[in-house]
């Protein structure tokens, strides 16, 4: 959604990275940059404005002018005003002290409402709530036939009287339904409402007298993300005709500029609280600005990565894959259990997506084949329980005969064995604390295949220290040895014993030539 914005931005702050200090005229053509950015990502002109001039006036300030790394401190205001534009801080529901709350959704046709609607009641039921669906849009055809079959996807009752299509009154369903959630113990009831094409007095009557006969607890106006500057002038006659409480986004998945999420808030002064960003019942959250602040400067957002992965992963299946991890001892069953996990998070792209970073690699994540995943598991799948646990008895006629059973060519399976066995490699290097291949061990463990520094120190000595030629001499050293007690081993886990030259160590190594001193 946010791809051009983005792009845009990651060129302008590359622009004046680098730079020891900012000039005015550094700053003049920064903003300049931003400004075309966020245009082109259809942002209202009001609100780029002031944007600009806000970012302008913080830079010209003592934070950037006394700041060691000027560029950073650019990126750190913008990000500062992208959350403040997103609404500040996130918005949560307003739940009903007695009684079932009542969420009342309005929007113009086609902006996604009956499907939010059973995203929204799949999101509640997850926090522990019985949700009621109500099927108050009797206007557009199969309306509430769709809500029903929403409703029968998430397993969330569908409170619908009136068959649709034009007939029934949708004022008396609503006030039917809150009736109806008070004798089944619902706790909260999703009204969906009429939308049109267009604004019209018809709507905006409709709109009004069913907030008037549910009196809700919270109005969300629910808007299409891809129609752009239109998104403002809709949720300003809305929130004048009907009243609403908060914006609900939908479409963030699609390849619109997203002008309409950064416009919204500060027009009309209405918060963003949820965004819904696939076809899937679950690909729908909570509107966090900070989060997506960061995504759109391509500072990624881990804290949404993590929450989907602790809601998917079974902890208890974690902690076994990392203790085999740990010993090196990870199978081809393991790997698909673990492809069949990362499924569940849903489309990769979108979880690589949000990676710090990942903005440069754009292109390569538009174009990963999501079916390349499906065709792995079936390759693995073919396989006995036998082969998975132990690859290496995989000869010609077992490649064939699992090629055949999963639609492969051989020189597919033969390629998934062979990076599988790189992994498989990698990963007992680091359980024996080799550290990545090329590179020395982490701290606290030792250097895997590599010399270590005492036995590097020991190769450039020869086979052992060299004796005096002085007999006393000699019996003086012989003494010294036998009485010197081994040395505690250094941080990198290397045995103490003789002394190491940390020098010589460090250069055999390969390490930058002040590394010695981490030796010691």
């Amino acid at each position: 959604m946010f791809a051009t914005l983005s792009d845009r931005l990651a060129t302008t702050f590359k622009n004046i990275r680098g730079k020891g200090r900012l000039t005015d005229a550094d700053i003049d053509a920064t903003a300049r940059e931003i400004r075309i950015a966020l245009l082109e990502a259809d942002v209202a002109l009001p609100v780029v404005r002031e944007f600009v001039a806000r970012v302008k006036e913080r830079a010209r300030g003592e934070e950037v002018s006394q700041a060691l790394n000027p560029a950073q401190q650019i990126v750190k205001i913008v990000n500062d005003e992208l959350v403040t534009i997103l609404g500040g801080e996130t918005r949560r529901l307003r739940y009903a002290k007695t009684g079932p709350t009542v969420i009342m959704l309005a929007g113009l046709q086609g902006a996604g409402k009956t499907t939010l609607a059973a995203k929204l009641a799949l999101w509640l039921k997850e926090q522990g709530k019985a949700p009621l669906l109500v099927a108050a849009d009797l206007q557009r055809p199969n309306a509430v036939n769709q809500l029903q079959v929403n409703g029968e996807r998430v397993n969330v009752p569908v409170f619908a009287p009136q068959p649709g299509n034009g007939v029934g009154n949708p004022v008396e369903v609503a006030r039917e339904a809150v009736e109806e959630a008070k004798r089944k113990l619902h706790d909260v009831v999703i009204v969906d409402t009429a939308g049109r094409l267009g604004i019209d007095e018809e709507l905006m009557k409709q709109a009004a007298d069913i907030k008037a006969a549910v009196n809700p607890d919270e109005v969300l106006f629910v808007v299409d993300a891809m129609i752009g500057q239109d998104a403002v002038n809709t949720a300003q006659a809305f929130l004048d005709g009907v009243g609403y409480d908060g914006v609900v986004l939908t479409k963030l998945d699609g390849d619109a500029r997203g002008g309409a999420a950064l416009s919204i808030v500060q027009i009309t002064g209405k918060p963003v609280m949820f965004a819904s960003n696939g076809e899937k019942m679950t690909d729908f959250d909570l509107f966090h600005p900070d989060r997506m602040a960061g995504r759109i400067l391509d500072m990624g957002d881990m804290l949404t990565l993590i929450e989907k992965a602790e809601k998917t992963f079974d902890q208890a299946q974690a902690q076994q894959d990392a203790a085999k991890l740990a010993t090196g001892e990870f199978t081809l069953e393991d790997f698909l259990k673990q492809m069949q996990q990362l499924q569940k998070l849903g489309s990769m792209s979108k979880l690589m997506g949000m990676l710090p970073g990942m903005g440069q690699f754009r292109e390569q994540l538009d174009n990963f084949d999501e079916r390349e995943i499906d065709r792995i598991k079936a390759i693995i799948q073919s396989m006995t329980p036998a082969e998975r646990a132990n690859p290496k008895i995989l000869d010609g006629s077992r490649r064939a005969r699992i090629a055949k059973g999963s639609g492969r060519q051989v020189s597919d399976v033969n390629q998934l064995i062979q990076r599988f066995t790189e992994a498989s490699k990698m990963m007992k290097q680091l359980a024996a604390g080799g550290g990545m291949p090329g590179m020395p061990g982490a701290p606290g463990a030792g250097f895997g295949k590599r010399a270590g520094a005492k036995q590097v120190a020991q190769k450039k000595k020869g086979k052992g220290a060299r004796k005096s030629g002085n007999p006393a001499k000699a019996a003086q050293q012989a003494k010294a040895a036998a009485e010197k007690k081994p040395a505690a081993a250094n941080p990198f886990g290397v045995p103490g014993g003789e002394e190491i030259d940390y020098e010589k160590a460090a250069a055999e190594l390969n390490l930058p030539a002040d590394f010695s001193k981490f030796l010691k």
